[in-house]
């Protein structure tokens, strides 16, 4: 009786990978199609900047010396107007962008200084475009001027991240220690809801993810790459608490945070390197091989010296499994409360659409993971387990992974979407916690 909800469970995940590989395909052909699409100039001029690039810091300004050569007088015949642009004003602009048409009349090249202001953080590419008699307007081409926008280093964000480092080593630790090799035995005798737990885990959410990063921001490739970054991360410590305070089965979750931590170390891998590449290819980022094999190699020292002090030092042992979810409620809060301390610009990006991403992604992966549950036939408490298991990410190993492995600024722009994430998961369980005492009176 119990097979057939499991095929049941596998088909409908199946026809999902396949719905959302269909929609990723399609949106590649279609984002192919209008960069294609878009009107290059057949006036046959040479642009060249000085400086060949731009790298700034935010709320600057510098100057920037634009040279055209190959101009022919019976190139302005049809033109109205020559100016250069941004391609992302919000990140950076050009104050004076207009160019002047009667220098380039039966001028040889061209010479013009132009003021760039930048906004915010972010990569754009300034251009030159022309503006016909009739309207249509045409890029020159080759007249692309990279300029990143990044944020002044400071030595609060060198103690952050430090500080992370730190308390996720300890935290692995810990869970090294806790680890309980028995109690996984006896679940490996009937591990559906393990398997369940690892289906949602890592097969649903990640495509949910990236799903809900495709969706609410078809061009913030950043936003794209924080939310899928968050969506691949194992689950958090969190689940557990909530799992003893909701009356869940708290051996099944253990067991699950537990192959869950230690499946990511090749799951967050598989996935960034495959699905996660056309995120990387579509933001002309280089997806950091070497940075992301550091982490996990990262990772799975402490748990290995978990590992070790339970075989060897099993008073010791003890006492780090007694801290476990002291320390998860440590690190949970340090993170969320140190990374909107230290970066309070990232609510300047803000939209409907974070907070939708940041609501969107655990509500959906709580009601999935307690549907497949129920598919499953398994008791309540099991069901709430999975459910709490499915939707908590471990947005701490997000953060590191993101500031750890990305240059910046796409470092500091992904880390929005862990941290919106971060401040939306606990509401819905906090108000069924609510319910339930009320219900309970």
């Amino acid at each position: 009786m119990a097979r057939c909800p499991l095929y049941k469970l596998l088909l409908f995940v199946g026809l999902l990978l396949l719905q959302v590989i269909a929609t990723c395909k399609a949106n590649l052909i279609s984002d192919q199609d209008d960069q294609n699409g878009r009107q290059v100039s057949d006036v046959a001029w040479e642009v060249t900047y000085d400086p060949p690039k731009l790298n700034m810091d935010m709320n600057t300004e510098r100057n920037l010396t634009l040279r055209i050569d190959n101009i022919k007088a019976t190139d302005l015949d049809d033109i109205r107007m020559v100016q250069l642009k941004s391609e992302r004003e919000h990140v950076a602009w050009v104050a004076n962008g207009t160019i002047v048409l009667k220098p380039l009349v039966g001028a040889v090249d061209y010479n013009g200084s132009f003021s760039v202001v930048a906004n915010f953080l972010g990569q754009t590419n300034l251009f030159v475009e022309v503006v016909r008699k009739n309207g249509s307007v045409e890029r020159i081409k080759s007249s692309v001027l990279p300029v990143t926008v990044i944020r002044p280093e400071r030595v609060i964000d060198h103690v952050f991240t430090g500080s992370v480092i730190l308390l996720i080593s300890i935290l692995y630790i810990n869970f090294g220690a806790a680890l309980d090799v028995g109690a996984l035995r006896q679940i490996a005798r009937r591990p559906i809801g393990p398997v369940i737990g690892f289906i949602c885990q890592f097969v649903f959410m990640p495509l949910l993810s990236y799903g809900l990063g495709h969706l609410l921001f078809p061009e913030n490739y950043e936003l794209q790459l924080g939310l899928f970054f968050t969506g691949v991360s194992p689950a958090g410590g969190a689940s557990n608490i909530w799992t003893v305070a909701l009356g869940g089965n708290l051996t099944l979750s253990i067991a699950m945070t537990t192959i869950s931590t230690i499946a990511a170390f090749g799951m967050m891998p598989l996935w960034i390197f495959t699905l996660g590449r056309t995120i990387f290819q579509r933001a002309n980022l280089v997806v950091p091989y070497s940075r992301i094999a550091y982490s996990a190699v990262g990772l799975i020292v402490p748990i290995s010296a978990g590992l070790l002090i339970q075989r060897y030092c099993p008073r010791f042992s003890r006492l780090l499994v007694r801290i476990l979810k002291p320390m998860s409620v440590i690190l949970i809060l340090f993170i969320v409360i140190f990374a909107i301390v230290t970066n309070l610009y990232l609510f300047e990006l803000f939209s409907w659409q974070i907070i939708v991403a940041g609501l969107g992604l655990p509500w959906i992966g709580y009601c999935f993971g307690f549907l497949a549950s129920h598919l499953m036939r398994l008791p309540l408490a099991d069901a709430l387990a999975i459910s709490v298991e499915t939707g908590i990410q471990n947005t701490g190993i997000a953060i590191f992974l993101l500031r750890f492995a990305l240059e910046q600024p796409a470092a500091d722009l992904t880390t929005v979407m862990p941290v919106s994430n971060a401040i939306m998961t606990p509401l819905p369980l906090l108000l069924l916690l609510i319910g339930l005492k009320i219900h309970e009176r």
